[in-house]
């Protein structure tokens, strides 16, 4: 696969950059003020690891898509085209910029421990900002006129959702997977609290991430060509695609109106040991079906939407 590079390192950015909003997000709208800097969602130290590997990757990823682009090797990418390519094209654009956020975003993250609050709305911003420059190296950026317009806003909100989504899952796992000593009661009732919460943002972030994802496969594959996705590597992913976004959901369904009522009975009844795992079982699946469709992605941007399977 001459692309392995560039997927890799798209997936790895993606991943990196979804955990890292989600998580600050996450530690905004579920947990309480006096939360924020306890240790229950400890987010100093992963957000300043998340901000430098973001920074490193979309780094990487530029020389790694232009050597794809140009069909050079990683190692012999001529540098006066990587320059012309980063000062005069889109792509290069929006690189120049997603460098610039997650500088703020390294600079932000190392403030958290002085400015818990401010430092989080910054490095929520900046690694927005950052998501929605990777829609300019998939097929949104190559759409023109209105309807690329429209395609690449529908994109950044549904990154932006995926990132909420994903970004909770990732906190819960970090809150859960802990050494049973380490759940006590409070923790647990906190986590209780905020599933509730998580639980509200979570079914909008859906709904936007089915309405866009809706708008984007018309946008990239057309109407007239829907029948011919199942002869295609691209659709045939997309498909794969699909069936692991319904177990997310059935996932996400089990975790709201089964786990977390449990988990209010248990830590009512002093009993929390195997609501706990039930959740984390749960969050495994969840996260894992979240993985292999930002691996998907990564790869479903490189691929001819309609170029037929040999």
């Amino acid at each position: 696969m001459d692309n392995l590079p560039v997927i890799v390192i798209r997936f790895a950015l993606y991943a990196d950059l979804m955990v890292l909003a989600g998580l600050v997000a996450f530690s905004l709208y579920a947990l309480a003020h006096e939360e924020r800097t306890s240790g229950i969602l400890p987010l100093n130290g992963p957000a300043i690891v998340l901000s430098w590997l973001g920074l490193m990757l979309s780094g990487f990823g530029m020389v790694a898509l232009v050597a794809a682009m140009t069909g050079s090797s990683l190692w012999a990418l001529d540098g006066e085209v990587l320059h012309e390519i980063i000062g005069e094209s889109a792509i290069g654009t929006a690189w120049i910029v997603r460098m610039a956020a997650l500088v703020m975003a390294v600079l932000s993250a190392s403030a958290l421990g002085r400015h818990p609050v401010s430092a989080r709305l910054v490095l929520l911003a900046a690694t927005s900002v950052a998501i929605a420059t990777l829609v300019w190296t998939g097929h949104a950026g190559a759409t023109e006129g209105w309807t690329g317009t429209v395609h690449r806003l529908s994109d950044i909100i549904h990154m932006l959702a995926a990132a909420v989504w994903i970004g909770g899952i990732a906190a819960f796992s970090w809150i859960l997977f802990r050494p049973s000593p380490a759940l006590s009661g409070l923790h647990l009732s906190a986590t209780h609290r905020a599933l509730d919460r998580f639980s509200q943002v979570g079914s909008f972030a859906v709904g936007l991430i089915v309405a866009t994802g809706i708008i984007n496969c018309l946008a990239v594959v057309g109407f007239p060509h829907f029948t011919q996705l199942p002869l295609t590597t691209y659709g045939q992913l997309l498909i794969i695609k699909l069936l692991l976004f319904v177990a997310m959901l059935a996932l996400a369904a089990l975790n709201r109106w089964r786990l977390t009522p449990a988990l209010s009975v248990a830590i009512r009844d002093n009993n929390t040991e195997m609501a706990a795992k039930s959740l984390r079982r749960s969050l495994l699946g969840e996260g894992s079906a979240a993985l292999a469709i930002l691996a998907l992605v990564a790869w479903l941007g490189t691929l001819d939407p309609l170029g037929v399977t040999g």
